[in-house]
């Protein structure tokens, strides 16, 4: 049974990580302080430590945290064995999750962090990593039960696909004022039909 101490633990902890992660997105992981996080949570600032030890100890549990919610966020895989009249609605399944996955905040969370990740050394290479292979892995297995055009596998559209959404997304960062990612998240799902339903007829 949970103590109430326990509760209240829990519940500063996921403030805590809500803060981080909105802070983390918008400024970087180096410009964020733990007064910064102090100030959006409401928890005091020597109250993060406790919770997770350090700075670097913060950004991995928020990494965790967001691949929980992506995990959670995505749609039930589709029956094997689809019928050729499926196609149609199994590609707006498969695209329909990806317009969703990269509405949420988490997506120009990763974004931001992506330098972080490249660095040498990086405490949160491996687990930026396999965020993303979280990712490409569900559309992969999406993928694998549409008909695709010969020579094309579901690993490199998957990787394609991926790698377009979060590029979509970095150019919006850079440029917000200039790029419609909305836009741009339509055209790429214009010219993945092209290829998958082209390829059903």
């Amino acid at each position: 049974m949970t103590t109430r101490r326990e509760q209240t633990s829990h519940e500063s902890s996921e403030l805590i990580l809500r803060a981080a992660a909105e802070l983390f997105a918008a400024k970087g992981y180096r410009q964020t302080t733990f007064a910064d996080v102090a100030e959006r949570s409401g928890i005091s600032r020597g109250s993060i430590p406790w919770h997770f030890g350090s700075k670097e100890g913060l950004l991995l549990a928020v990494l965790e945290r967001s691949v929980d919610l992506i995990r959670a966020g995505l749609a039930e895989e589709p029956a094997e064995g689809a019928e050729p009249e499926e196609v149609a609605a199994g590609f707006d399944a498969l695209m329909g999750g990806a317009d969703a996955l990269f509405a949420q905040p988490t997506t120009k969370l990763f974004v931001t962090l992506l330098v972080e990740a490249l660095e040498p050394g990086s405490p949160i290479h491996g687990r930026y990593a396999e965020i993303h292979h979280t990712l490409r892995d569900h559309c992969r297995r999406r993928l694998e039960r549409l008909p695709l055009p010969p020579g094309l596998s579901a690993e490199t559209l998957a990787v394609t696909i991926i790698g377009a959404g979060i590029g979509i997304h970095q150019q919006w960062l850079l440029a917000p004022e200039r790029v419609d990612p909305e836009q741009a998240l339509a055209a790429l799902r214009t010219l993945v039909a092209g290829a998958v339903l082209s390829a059903g007829e």
